[in-house]
């Protein structure tokens, strides 16, 4: 505290010797300098009250430190901690903007040059806007320590609870398998049940009662008539409701309005109930014990209506669809279980309210508490076993790989729940049995839950099949499995105010060197650069469509124009995100330097495809929809990205080849700036065949096909003497050398034609053999005859 005051007044003198030397005229060395503006008085520095806080930080220390509070007493310090610290984290912004404006300044005056070598003028000036920088960072400097000593107290306050918890629940108390405890227990049981009687009793002959009774009758008559509808009919109305949208509705969203509808299977049964608990409480002819137990009635059998709501989906009856896939056999018996090990919760919530209200000694309170821990499980043993056949069926279809180790955990939850109880650590048991119950409940509604998202999806897309490899509801079952984190935290123990604690350190962001991150700046770069991706596509789009195709711009310059509006548009939101975000990416330049070292090494051939890729769209060697040949492979331009181009060849099969190899290596481009190109067909004639006639029927040939160009005309030359023909080639140049074979082909089938008119042969390789000793061989094939 005396720290901050000395602060406080040292930022206030050096205000006041900084207006003092402004007061002593200007300064004699360098030119004249236009007069500054006359600083407004100092404000004093404004935030939190300090004080009240220096008071609020000693008693939390003394908490800390003593670790002898109460639980309410710790936790009510704690509320107060985070509400100060909130307050602090507030105070960081303090004057921001100004600090901005201030810092601006400075910089605009450049660096501070070595002594007695800055004008008077501008070093005064220096002086006046670091005096002011310091006092306006001052309260920011001050709301951060004091964030620090709060969130150091809370951690401390928060360590405390956790090691009592630990300790409590490590601690072994009584034994309640010694037969030296059992008279007590059976002691008070007797007395709860006494008690029960004897208040009912009394409550029965009292007059007064009676009166309150009579007061009461019209509450309790509405009460009455409620829950014997709800209960009565709720369940008719449910039937009706379902056979109703099965009609009108069809097998399409059939499923989302049966999980829909089967909700009130759950509500309207336990409004009748808690109506009824009400009804009787209104007598007033409950009692003391027995108002316990009948207020229990409602939670009680909440868990009977959500055990009978899963096994209408996991195990239903009459064979219907099972989630898990179970048989009509193994529905019957998961239902079963279900059921029981939902009325053994349910008693266990009534059995709880009645042992609440008996006077008896935590010893008594332990033997009777076994009994039903016991029986509980029991029931979630039958059930994990169950869960761990039907978590092999499941492996085995390659359905659900997770249900295997649900099942064993909760078989080994099962046996180690009594045994802690029975060994005296029933505060360990408690803590583990009833949260792993409430665990399964919580991982089968995520499954149901994940369905329905499946199931709204088919509906919304109307594609019942494909909606299972669908990504959205994928993204949004991770969504509900995060979802379900905090419930499943504060089953197994954890505090609201952990939750709270860890939502904070979540807000509070994350640090890089000396840059923050916080979900609110991530959430804003997310936003404005989702916001300029979108307007960089839309002027993709409009440019393609609209813009482009009406210039003169050939189709491979239309896309370098549009990829290059494209790269530059990411790279301007990218830039607007940072800047809006108020990420300060100046602190990470060194890490970044040292980063790129590393990078560079690894991703050489990727940059340098990158940067290749940008050389093709801007000199645009090749286009989309160019003939080219490059490294043995021939077709066409399809697609030109910023890594790798992609060729389709002539037998339809595509060719990525990296921009790097387009750009340093060979590249032939048949159709570069236009489609005209040259066509070669080869043709041979007989010997003694005219060859000047031949020559005038393959000009007339090549000059007649409508895609041979006659400026420059069609050339046609005498080769030379083949082994078996003369030799002509008719050379054309042709309109799109893209149809170059079918011009050839049509030129071939012209000529076959036109020769076979005219006579002239087109001869094929013929060979004759001469024999030298032709007797030999007629002895060889004839012995017999030369021997005659």
């Amino acid at each position: 505290m005396i720290a901050r005051l000395a602060l406080v007044l040292t930022l206030i003198l050096g205000g006041a010797l900084a207006r003092a030397q402004e007061m002593q005229g200007p300064a004699l060395i360098g030119p004249p300098m236009p007069s500054a503006p006359a600083q407004a008085p100092i404000a004093p520095i404004t935030g939190p009250d300090y004080g009240a806080w220096a008071l609020v930080a000693a008693r939390a220390e003394q908490m800390s430190e003593q670790a002898v509070a109460s639980v309410f007493a710790i936790d009510r310090q704690r509320v107060i901690l985070v509400d100060w610290r909130d307050r602090f984290l507030a105070a960081e912004d303090q004057n921001a903007a100004r600090i901005g404006t201030v810092k601006a300044q400075l910089a605009a005056l450049g660096a501070a040059p070595d002594a007695g070598t800055e004008p008077a003028d501008v070093a005064k000036r220096r002086a006046d806007l670091e005096t002011q920088l310091a006092r306006l960072t001052a309260p920011a400097q001050l709301a951060q320590e004091a964030y620090v000593q709060a969130n150091g107290l809370i951690g401390e306050l928060d360590a405390l609870m956790r090691s009592r918890e630990t300790r409590r629940l490590t601690t072994r108390g009584t034994v309640p398998l010694d037969p030296a405890n059992w008279p007590a227990a059976m002691t008070a049981l007797k007395a709860g049940f006494v008690g029960i009687y004897a208040e009912t009793t009394a409550a029965l002959r009292s007059g007064q009662r009676y009166e309150a009774f009579k007061d009461a009758r019209a509450t309790i008559l509405i009460y009455a008539l409620l829950s014997l509808v709800l209960l009565r009919w709720g369940v008719r109305w449910m039937g009706r409701a379902q056979d109703w949208a099965r009609r009108r509705i069809g097998a399409r969203g059939g499923r989302v309005w049966d999980f829909l509808i089967s909700i009130g299977w759950v509500i309207l049964p336990w409004a009748g109930i808690w109506f009824f608990a009400e009804a009787v409480l209104a007598t007033g002819y409950a009692g003391y014990r027995g108002g316990a137990i009948v207020a229990s009635l409602p939670n009680a059998a909440l868990y009977l209506l959500i055990a009978a709501w899963f096994a209408r989906h996991f195990a239903p009856q009459g064979g219907g669809h099972s989630v898990l896939g179970l048989t009509t056999q193994a529905s019957v018996t998961a239902r079963r279980l279900l059921l029981v090990l939902a009325a053994v919760l349910a008693a266990g919530v009534v059995y709880g309210a009645f042992l609440d209200r008996i006077e008896m000694s935590d010893n008594a309170r332990t033997v009777l508490v076994l009994p039903y821990q016991v029986v509980l499980g029991l029931a979630l043993f039958r059930v994990g076993m169950f869960l761990v056949g039907a978590g092999r069926s499941a492996v085995a279809e390659g359905r659900n790989r997770l249900l295997p180790f649900v099942a064993r955990a909760s078989v080994a939850v099962a046996v180690l729940g009594p045994l802690l109880s029975a060994a005296g650590y029933g505060a360990a048991s408690a803590a583990v049995m009833t949260p792993a119950i409430l665990t399964l409940a919580v991982l089968a509604t995520l499954i149901l839950l994940q369905r329905l998202v499946f199931d709204l999806y088919a509906l919304a897309t109307g594609l019942d099949d494909g909606a299972n490899d669908a990504l959205l509801p994928v993204l949004a079952g991770f969504v509900l499995f995060f979802a379900a984190l905090p419930p499943l935290a504060l089953i197994w123990g954890a505090r609201e105010a952990d939750l709270q604690e860890l939502w904070t350190r979540f807000r509070e962001g994350f640090s890089i060197g000396a840059t923050r991150i916080s979900p609110t700046e991530f959430l804003t770069f997310a936003v404005v650069f989702g916001l300029g991706y979108t307007l960089t596509r839309l002027v993709q789009g409009t440019l393609r469509s609209a813009v482009l195709p009406k210039t003169r711009l050939d189709v491979g310059g239309q896309h370098a124009i549009t990829a290059g509006v494209g790269y530059v548009g990411l790279f301007v939101a990218a830039v607007a995100a940072i800047t809006s975000a108020g990420i300060d990416l100046s602190n990470l330049a060194i890490v970044a330097g040292a980063l790129s070292v590393g990078i560079g090494f690894g991703l050489q051939t990727i940059v340098s495809n990158f940067v290749s890729g940008i050389i093709l769209l801007i000199e645009r060697p090749i286009s989309e929809g160019d003939w080219i040949e490059v490294g043995g492979h021939m077709g066409y331009v399809r697609d030109i990205s910023v890594r790798a181009t992609r060729i389709e060849t002539f037998d339809r099969t595509d060719v990525i080849i990296p921009n790097a190899d387009l750009v340093a290596g060979q590249v032939t481009n048949w159709t570069r700036g236009n489609s005209v190109g040259r066509v070669i067909v080869p043709v041979g004639v007989a010997y003694g065949t005219d060859a000047e006639k031949v020559m005038k029927i393959l000009t007339e040939l090549a000059e007649a096909h409508p895609m041979v160009m006659l400026s420059p005309p069609p050339a046609v030359y005498f080769i030379g003497f083949g082994a078996d023909s003369l030799d002509f080639e008719i050379r054309a140049i042709v309109r799109d050398v893209n149809f170059s074979m079918v011009i050839k082909s049509e030129v071939n089938l012209a000529i076959s034609k036109r020769f076979a008119a005219e006579g002239i042969e087109i001869p094929f390789a013929q060979r004759d053999i001469h024999l030298r000793n032709p007797e030999a061989l007629r002895a060889v094939l004839n012995p017999g005859k030369d021997q005659a």
